[in-house]
C-alpha cells in the first residue's frame, strides 16, 4: 500500500516571532499573546467558518517548517530533561519528527473581515513562528478533549516562571499593547533549557523589536531593545 500523503496549507499564521527562538514551548502558556490566522486564497470562503464563533478554543494542525529534516531519529533529547536523556520521539513533542506536524490549542479571540485577506481568525496563546503553514483547524470540545486525570509523564512539573526586569528607559520603547505578551514570553525563559550562563546575552525578534536579555538565577533582565524593522 502506498502511504505517501500529500497535503496543502489552508492558511498561515501571522505572529510576533520572525524566527522560532522565543516562541513559547507549548500553546496556551502566554494567553495574552495574540496572532492572526490568514487563509490562503483558495480557502478564503466565509462559509467554511460558519458556526466557528460558537467555540471558545480551536486546535491548529500545522507544520514545523523551520525544523523539517530529510531524516529522523527514533530518540531525541528533551530540553525538559536537560538535554542529557534520550526519550522516544513519540513520547515527546519535539519538532524533529518523521512528519514535522505541530498541534496547538488556542483561544478564539475574534473573527474579522479584512479587505486584503478576507475573513481571518484572531487567536490567543499560539506557539507558532510567523508564517508557519496551517494544515487544518478543528474545534476544541471540552467533554472529549479535556482529561483532568491524565498522566503527564516526564513533563508533569511545569517550569518555574522567571522574574522579568525591564529598566524604565527600555519600558518606554515597548508598545503598551505588546507589553503583557512580551512579559509573558520572557517569563517562560526563551533560552535553551540546558544553558545557564549568567554572562551570556540572548536575543530574539518580537513584534518588530530585537529583545536582548540575560538570565541570572530566576531573574531575567532586559538589556536592550532595538528596532528590527
Amino acid at each position: 500500500m502506498n502511504m505517501d500523503i500529500s497535503m496543502r496549507a489552508i492558511a498561515h499564521i501571522q505572529s510576533e516571532f520572525p524566527t522560532k527562538f522565543g516562541v513559547p514551548r507549548q500553546s496556551g502558556l502566554v494567553p495574552s499573546l495574540e496572532s492572526t490566522v490568514v487563509f490562503t486564497p483558495e480557502f478564503r470562503n466565509s462559509d467554511a467558518l460558519r458556526g466557528i464563533e460558537g467555540f471558545s478554543h480551536l486546535w491548529l494542525i500545522w507544520v514545523f517548517d523551520r525544523s523539517a529534516r530529510e531524516t529522523w531519529s527514533p530518540t531525541v533529547r528533551p530540553p525538559r530533561l536537560g538535554g542529557n536523556q534520550r526519550m522516544g520521539i513519540f513520547a515527546t513533542r519535539s519538532p524533529f519528527r518523521p512528519n514535522p506536524i505541530g498541534l496547538s490549542c488556542v483561544e478564539l479571540a475574534g473573527i474579522e473581515t479584512t479587505p486584503t485577506w478576507g475573513t481571518v481568525l484572531r487567536v490567543r496563546g499560539a506557539d507558532l513562528a510567523d508564517g508557519s503553514p496551517i494544515l487544518d483547524i478543528k474545534p476544541y470540545i471540552p467533554y472529549a478533549d479535556s482529561h483532568p486525570g491524565a498522566l503527564e509523564g516526564f513533563a508533569s512539573v511545569p517550569a518555574e516562571a522567571l522574574e522579568v526586569v525591564i529598566p524604565p528607559d527600555l519600558l518606554q520603547q515597548i508598545p503598551s499593547q505588546r507589553l503583557e505578551a512580551l512579559r509573558g514570553v520572557l517569563a517562560q525563559d526563551p533560552r535553551p533549557r540546558y544553558q545557564e550562563d549568567p554572562q551570556r546575552v540572548y536575543g530574539f525578534g518580537f513584534a518588530g523589536m530585537e529583545i536582548k536579555f540575560s538570565v541570572s538565577g530566576q531573574r531575567l533582565t532586559v538589556l536592550a531593545i532595538n528596532s528590527s524593522r
